[in-house]
């Protein structure tokens, strides 16, 4: 038996929806020979069978476990047409063009230390399935209407990922389209979508992921109140110091979303029609740069950086026309800057809730309820030279207690 086939990609348990002990003992197969296995240690064992679920290439560095359909790529650079030629399997990856569309119906996964290139020398459209297939034992793995999706396909980075002048979407192929649904989240009211593909850059990845100029869309879903790990469509939770430049990203749960991770641009892309945030660095990033993004229309808050994110600076974005908030500050966000961004038709233009340390001004703020909203608690924020106009409650909003809290002068509310 294949210590890959103990785990499935995701189980609503409060496994996380890629064990990356998995990933790492994918390293260690021995690939000299197609009937490698691994075995697990003890006695009672099932011998080695004669085929393995392991498929092996000559260049010892990709290889597909049918068990849980993962792809790996241990290659110290790859692309597309590298793993399609060392696996020779139209089931698993297939070239539906010769421009370059590729449809993936597995795991993609890259090592550590390994590169997976996915860019116009050799793609044009990267679709990826959104229907589980049937396992081993003719169960499919979408399950029952009461019993989801055992697999979710997602392209999973331990190692570096380059990805450049593409199209990466979902794809169902019962409606010949892409997949639409995404969950709903209001407030503590959850409502799961359907499983759609995702990416995730893992805690610890050697390398960055790095997006440019390409298009990213309906990928990620809510889980309701299963608990784990995001599928929210971009999911870094390393690859510190990546870069995000001139996409366009749209219709994703979540456009971005982050934990823990430093040094990361994100600049000069258009994030539109997220199902709940647009972007969202969370617990604990830092040192981010948001800048010259256009960023509307999304189903929540357009920029929010919430629990002890510090040093993030938000500017020359434009923001408009989000369901709440177009740029919040919250919970414990400190020594951040939001500057010259314009910001209209929000709930509130610029939010900062139980935040501390930061300076906000030379923003232009217009048709929101509230330019700028300061409560919960913040304190020692510099607010000061924005221009609000139109705004149908207050200019500024602070509460008594926080007035005296924070330095608020010179701003323009006409």
């Amino acid at each position: 038996m294949s210590i890959l086939s103990q785990y499935s990609f995701y189980t609503f348990s409060n496994q996380s929806p890629f064990d990356i002990q998995v990933a790492n003992a994918i390293r260690h197969v021995n690939y000299h020979t197609t009937s490698s296995v691994i075995m697990q240690g003890g006695a009672n064992k099932d011998p080695p069978s004669t085929t393995s679920n392991i498929t092996v290439s000559n260049s010892h560095c990709t290889s597909f476990d049918s068990s849980n359909r993962t792809i790996t790529v241990s290659c110290s650079s790859a692309r597309l047409s590298d793993v399609y030629n060392q696996l020779h399997d139209n089931s698993i990856l297939t070239k539906q063009s010769p421009l370059g569309t590729w449809f993936l119906s597995a795991n993609l996964v890259i090592t550590k230390g390994a590169t997976l290139n996915v860019d116009s020398s050799d793609t044009k459209w990267l679709k990826i399935n959104s229907k589980g297939v049937s396992d081993s034992s003719g169960k499919s793995n979408r399950g029952s209407s009461h019993s989801r999706s055992s697999i979710v396909y997602i392209i999973d980075v331990l190692g570096s990922l380059k990805i450049n002048s593409v199209k990466i979407t979902s794809w169902d192929p019962t409606t010949n389209y892409y997949a639409l649904t995404n969950g709903s989240r209001h407030g503590d009211a959850r409502h799961a979508g359907a499983t759609r593909p995702y990416f995730r850059v893992e805690d610890g990845a050697s390398g960055t992921t790095d997006i440019i100029n390409s298009e990213i869309a309906y990928l990620g879903y809510e889980k309701g109140k299963i608990s784990g790990q995001g599928t929210d469509g971009l999911n870094y939770y390393g690859g510190d110091g990546s870069v995000l430049r001139g996409n366009n990203i749209h219709d994703l749960y979540f456009g971005f979303y982050s934990a823990g991770v430093g040094h990361i641009v994100i600049e000069n892309n258009v994030v539109r029609n997220s199902g709940h945030y647009g972007l969202d660095p969370h617990t604990g990033t830092h040192d981010m740069t948001i800048r010259n993004n256009t960023v509307y229309g999304n189903g929540g808050i357009g920029i929010i950086c919430s629990l002890d994110c510090h040093k993030i600076l938000i500017e020359n974005n434009k923001v408009h026309d989000n369901t709440a908030s177009g740029i919040m500050f919250s919970r414990n966000m400190t020594n951040s800057i939001a500057r010259n961004n314009i910001v209209y038709n929000e709930d509130n233009g610029i939010f900062v809730s139980d935040s501390h340390n930061n300076n906000i001004y030379k923003n232009r703020v217009s048709n929101s309820t509230n330019g700028i909203n300061v409560g919960s608690g913040s304190s020692d924020n510099k607010i000061y030279n924005n221009t609000i106009t139109k705004s149908t409650s207050q200019g500024i909003s602070v509460s008594s207690k926080d007035s005296a809290a924070n330095t608020i002068y010179s701003n323009i509310i006409k």
